[in-house]
This record gives structure tokens, sequence and C-alpha cells, in this order.
């Protein structure tokens, strides 16, 4: 086996927005010094919006429904995610990894039909977008868009992801949408559409039984190093939590 068939695995209990955040791209910089895979499961202390690297921060007043929440912005693009009811996954990867080395649409697609394939495991029927949907404007939340390749339960979105990459790794995070949440009542989860319950730790595994299948993956589990924790500390300081980062989408990343 080689070094590219190893992953490590990070499955990490719910925190902040900024240390969900944080760790995401202590993440990306280790997968690129350290030429590893890294995949995480992930969630939230509580329920929070997420903003698009180029979304503007006032934004959020055309959604009342997440008023109250936490705000944080993310490293990659698209439209806000209320994180609430969902799983949320990152993948780490150095740019000269086999999964890596196609478009990026290649690793997009590649997430999602594994997500399609747990889905069926458990009785569900989805399948991948074809065509951008038409509406006026552009929505304010990310599960309000479509894409081709996002992740399609009947009509609605349940899936979708988002990337970020340097000049030595890519990153690409995503969220499955469970179940409907109180800070965003428009968008039904995989609970709401398929009328059974999912069990976090169950589909985990299920997830990663499908990864390990589909990508010949060998999953070893891990935490992250005291490196990489400071590193994480030290983004949430002096970025994630910082209302410069925040709230000016015009200021530089760093």
């Amino acid at each position: 086996m080689s070094q590219q068939d190893v992953c490590r695995l990070l499955i990490d209990p719910p925190a902040s927005g900024g240390w969900n955040m944080a760790v995401d791209e202590a993440m990306l910089e280790s997968a690129g010094e350290r030429a590893c895979c890294v995949w995480r499961f992930y969630q939230w202390a509580e329920p929070t919006l997420s903003l698009g690297y180029f979304q503007a921060a006032s934004e959020r007043q055309c959604h009342p429904a997440s008023g109250s929440c936490p705000l944080v912005r993310r490293a990659s693009g698209g439209g806000a995610l209320v994180h609430d009811e969902e799983l949320t996954y990152s993948l780490a990867l150095p740019l000269d990894h086999r999964l890596a080395r196609g478009s990026r649409r290649d690793l997009y697609l590649g997430v999602h039909r594994i997500i399609i394939h747990v889905a069926k495991r458990w009785g569900v029927e989805v399948a991948l977008a074809k065509e951008e949907a038409s509406a006026a404007g552009r929505p304010f939340l990310c599960f309000q868009r479509r894409a081709p390749g996002d992740v399609l339960c009947g009509a609605h979105k349940i899936a979708g992801s988002a990337q970020r990459r340097t000049p030595r790794a890519i990153l690409q995070h995503g969220s499955l949408l469970l179940a409907r949440s109180a800070a965003a009542p428009e968008l039904p989860g995989l609970v709401d559409l398929a009328g059974r319950s999912v069990e976090i730790p169950l589909l985990v595994e299920t997830w990663l039984a499908e990864m390990a299948q589909q990508w010949g993956l060998k999953l070893a589990s891990d935490g992250l190093d005291a490196r990489e924790q400071a590193r994480a500390r030290m983004l949430v300081e002096t970025k994630y939590a910082e209302p410069g980062w925040t709230f000016d989408r015009r200021r530089p990343d760093r």
C-alpha cells in the first residue's frame, strides 16, 4: 500500500464556527507540507451562519430566520450556509495526490457520488443535478442555489461542496443536510424528504465504508497534532474571530 492510499481520519465533536473553519485551514496547510490526505467529519456547537468568501456580511439581513446565529466567513466561495441539522465534511489533499490530479470538478463529483451511494444504502433516492437552477437574482443561501453536480433529493438540494486551493494543496468541504433547522425553515433535509430517521454514527460508518471501497483508501483514525492545534488556535484569534475578516470581504486573505 502506497502513502497515497492512506488517509488520516478526524471525527471531531461539535465546535464553534471559528474553530471549525480554522481546523479546515490547518488541515489544508498540513496536506501541503506533509503530503498527506486528511478527511474530517465535524458538527457545530450551535446553529451558525457561514458566509462564502465573496459574500457581503450585510446580505445576511435578507434572511431573518438566521439573524441570531453567530457569523463566520469561510475561506471558500459559494452562498451562505446555516450549519445546524447537518453532517459536515472536509477533505484536504496535496495537489499531486491521485484524487487531486483531475479537474476541480472531478473531486467535487467524486465526493458527491459517494454521498449518492450512501443514501441509496439507506433506501433514499438521490441524484446529481444536471443543470443550474434558473432563478431571479442569486439566492443568499447555498442550498437555494443549484449547480451541476449538487446532490438532489427530488427537487431539493441536500448536499453541496466548495473548494479552496493553494499552490501545494486543495481543500474541499461541504454539508449533507439532514433535517430542517429553525434557523432555515425553508430548507428540508434528508429526514424530512425521506421520512425516516438518520443516526449520525451509522451514517458516518456507512460513508467511510463507501469511501474506502470507492477510492481504495485506508482510513487511519487520528487527531490534530500539537503543531496543527497551535496553528488552528492562531487562526481563530487572528482571522476567523476577527471582525475585519468576517465583515469586510474586500480584506485580503492571509
